[in-house]
């Protein structure tokens, strides 16, 4: 492969267009893998999706979409390309720094985009256009020449930018590759394990906040978190306000509704256990008989033909669907209203005290600080390049004349706009611009107050 093709390849993989690529596959990727629930068994996708497309998910690993080789890979591409980027521009950009303040001396009037002629002060001129005090230098002609830069500091606007989409990038995907992620659910008064971390979350209270049609408003967790060595923190977690403990961010996700099982044998209580739907209870005495606690129905309500459902979110007339289990072997299902009991053998089930549990997703994320200063440099990369427009405006001096040029690298027609006002203020006569478009024609004058004609 000769020199100049590996030249164009090694261009091409360090261009924004590759990097635009890249960024748009990945969001596609993670696109797909958002419609997948994550962390599923081969059984569950193949019961969902069929055999063949459950292999493929596991396969391309979008079960763990965020901890995949392929997401890594891309982020990593995108990543150094992202930064090659930054960087091979790197050198030009600090000589266009360095020489955009000698912009008046090596560019001359072929540049300019306004320029005005007086005898009066120049340095009122650029006080006028909010430009620093201007330098003092002599042309090749032995000619004054005072000039001033504003705002050079907006040549970084682009690059800045640039630097902070890729500080973001790099953090994101490193947070999301490197997070930590639980979840935890429970009713008020239990003390739940967080995963293999050696912390304990205790769940104090849960509260709900209900429109009048039993819709919610706002649900809070009182919570107390305990380490290894016994140490504690307490707070609360509600909607779009996550508890921060021991690192963590603690975000309040979802409720359900859960009840205490009492198991009862010849009128003693065995056993008693608080229990949230979806959980299933095991006989201590007879580890074989389970209950199944499906779902909870709060307000209960079963038309001929359709599953049951409930009328609302108020306690008015509660009831429980159930499932028995011996030795693995289902043994059936029904829905216990009012007082009603489950008998199985000798021992007697009820189900009381139905109230609200707490669903609780724990992320820690080392990166988020990377994010957060990715997004800070991106942020001031855009005040550089939408406020602060660099500019220059210089003057020379022939005989007893001034004559005064600016340029702007944006927006340059705002530029006359403000130039013709400070030629106006100061005593200056606006200067057309010929025909050909390289630089003022000197024959023809505007008066200081007189607008151009177009």
């Amino acid at each position: 492969m000769g020199t100049n093709k590996m030249k164009k390849i090694g261009k091409f993989l360090t261009s924004m267009p590759f990097a635009i690529g890249l960024l748009i596959v990945l969001a596609i990727a993670c696109g797909v893998s958002s419609t997948i629930q994550q962390g599923l068994s081969y059984e569950a996708y193949a019961a969902q999706y069929g055999e063949r497309t459950a292999g493929l998910i596991l396969g391309l690993q979008l079960d763990d979409a965020f901890h995949s080789r392929w997401f890594a890979g891309l982020s990593i591409l995108l990543c150094l390309d992202l930064l090659f980027c930054n960087l091979i521009r790197l050198p030009a950009l600090i000589r266009r720094f360095r020489k955009f303040a000698d912009f008046a001396i090596f560019h001359g009037v072929q540049s300019t985009d306004a320029a005005a002629v007086g005898t009066g002060d120049p340095n009122s001129f650029f006080r006028a256009m909010s430009f620093p005090s201007p330098k003092i230098t002599t042309g090749g002609d032995g000619q004054e020449i005072r000039y001033s830069v504003r705002n050079r500091i907006g040549l970084w606007g682009a690059w800045i930018c640039h630097l902070g989409i890729f500080l973001l990038i790099l953090g994101f995907s490193m947070g999301q590759m490197l997070s930590e992620e639980y979840t935890v659910y429970g009713l008020p008064g239990q003390t739940k394990p967080m995963g293999e971390t050696g912390f304990q979350i205790q769940i104090n209270d849960f509260r709900t906040e209900l429109h009048e049609d039993g819709s919610p408003i706002q649900y809070t967790a009182s919570l107390t978190m305990t380490d290894s060595q016994g140490d504690r923190q307490a707070g609360t977690a509600s909607v779009n306000a996550p508890a921060s403990l021991f690192g963590y961010r603690i975000y309040q996700n979802s409720y359900g509704w859960g009840a205490d099982v009492q198991i009862t044998r010849n009128g003693t209580e065995l056993q008693r256990e608080a229990l949230c739907a979806g959980e299933i209870l095991t006989v201590e005495d007879e580890p074989d008989l389970a209950v199944f606690f499906q779902a909870f129905y709060p307000d209960y309500a079963k038309a001929e033909g359709s599953s049951p459902y409930s009328l609302s979110e108020q306690l008015n007339n509660p009831a429980y669907l159930y499932q028995v289990y011996y030795a693995g072997q289902f043994l059936g299902m029904n829905v216990l209203t009012g007082e009603e009991k489950l008998t199985v053998d000798d021992y007697v089930f009820s189900f009381e005290n139905p109230r609200r549990y707490t669903l609780l997703v724990t992320k820690r994320d080392p990166f988020s600080w990377l994010v957060l200063l990715g997004g800070t440099v991106t942020l001031a990369g855009l005040v550089l390049v939408f406020y602060l427009r660099p500019a220059v405006c210089w003057a020379v001096l022939d005989g007893n004349n001034w004559t005064v040029y600016g340029r702007s690298r944006k927006e340059s027609v705002f530029f006359r706009e403000r130039f013709e006002q400070a030629a106006g203020k100061t005593g200056f006569a606006i200067q057309r611009r010929s025909k050909s478009g390289n630089g003022p024609e000197a024959d023809v004058q505007n008066s200081p107050t007189e607008p151009e004609p177009s």
